[in-house]
């Protein structure tokens, strides 16, 4: 009957939303997406460029850390091509001052840009300052956040590193980069990108070397005590039938991701693909403000906003 069907869908939304992303310690988790055991948890965070993890789940990240879990990120992908040269050129002042300890050649970089064409290669010197870029914004918002250095991680995989928008195929060093990550920190939790359409790629290869990487450690004794929880990039977000866990973001905490998404300076204006005008952070925004709307439709508690998460149940499949 309709009703009972109604009721099923309703209470399977229901236990879908948490507060406690990371497991509510000291409480009946048998109706709630995560485990309260064990409290704290430590949580690794995959984010194929930099900025994609506060776009997607910067609530959620901000939550897991308030609520006394032990976070790390990681940067799969340096991000370098995202970088605009005027940016690099703002940069190189204060670049200047700090050149020795980099080694960059700064007459170098500035005579690369002057003579840089449309669709030329950045130099090397530019590249590098490019990747210096993405990773000082990244550990700005980590540190907004919370989070230390010491619990972040940049792992450059090779693949990306073309200079170009079409990148190269993943190689065992691309794997065996996120299996060393895995293994340092040996989480309890993994979030990662679960795209496989994006605009150039990248994330469909990134969610690929996490798959080969959970292959490698499958025998590993702290994957049985692990979950993998997907979410969307910021062009695409999942559809509520699919959700596992939903996580509500309060104003002030959507203000707070939106400050920790603007530490991301070089990305700021960046307009979403096909919608025109509309920067991307705007866009992600107010991406978590329609979900919070499509709950609420559906008879839910009213929200500000909300983070969605499927499950990646690669535990499951052994």
């Amino acid at each position: 009957p309709a009703y009972n069907i109604n009721l099923k869908v309703f209470n399977m939304l229901q236990k879908s939303i948490t507060g406690w992303p990371g497991g509510k310690p000291d409480a009946d988790d048998s109706q709630r997406p995560e485990r309260a055991k064990p409290y704290p948890k430590r949580v690794l965070v995959f984010s194929p460029h930099p900025a994609d993890d506060m776009l997607a789940m910067g609530g959620t990240i901000n939550r897991l850390v308030e609520q006394g879990h032990e976070v790390f990120m990681a940067y799969q992908t340096s991000g370098n091509i995202a970088v605009d040269n005027d940016m690099v050129s703002k940069y190189l002042y204060f670049a200047g001052n700090i050149a020795a300890d980099f080694n960059i050649d700064i007459e170098k970089v500035q005579k690369e840009l002057r003579e840089k064409k449309s669709g030329d290669i950045d130099g090397s010197e530019t590249h590098r300052l490019k990747t210096f870029i993405r990773q000082a914004e990244a550990i700005s918002a980590c540190h907004f956040l919370g989070i230390d250095n010491n619990h972040i991680r940049f792992l450059n995989m090779p693949f990306y590193e073309t200079g170009t928008i079409k990148k190269a195929s993943l190689t065992g060093d691309d794997v065996d980069r996120v299996v060393k990550t895995m293994r340092d920190i040996e989480p309890h939790q993994i979030y990662l990108a679960g795209d496989l359409t994006d605009p150039h790629g990248t994330h469909r290869k990134c969610f690929d070397s996490i798959v080969q990487a959970f292959d490698v450690v499958s025998d590993d004794g702290w994957v049985n005590d692990c979950r993998a929880w997907m979410y969307h990039g910021t062009w695409k977000e999942w559809a509520v039938a699919e959700v596992d866990m939903a996580v509500p973001v309060s104003p002030e905490e959507l203000r707070k991701k939106r400050a920790a998404i603007f530490r991301h300076s070089s990305q700021k204006e960046v307009v979403f693909p096909g919608f025109d005008d509309i920067e991307i952070w705007r866009f992600a925004i107010e991406r978590n403000r329609e979900t919070a709307k499509k709950y609420d439709k559906l008879g839910m508690a009213e929200y500000e906003a909300i983070e969605l998460f499927v499950e990646y149940r690669f535990y499951r499949s052994k």
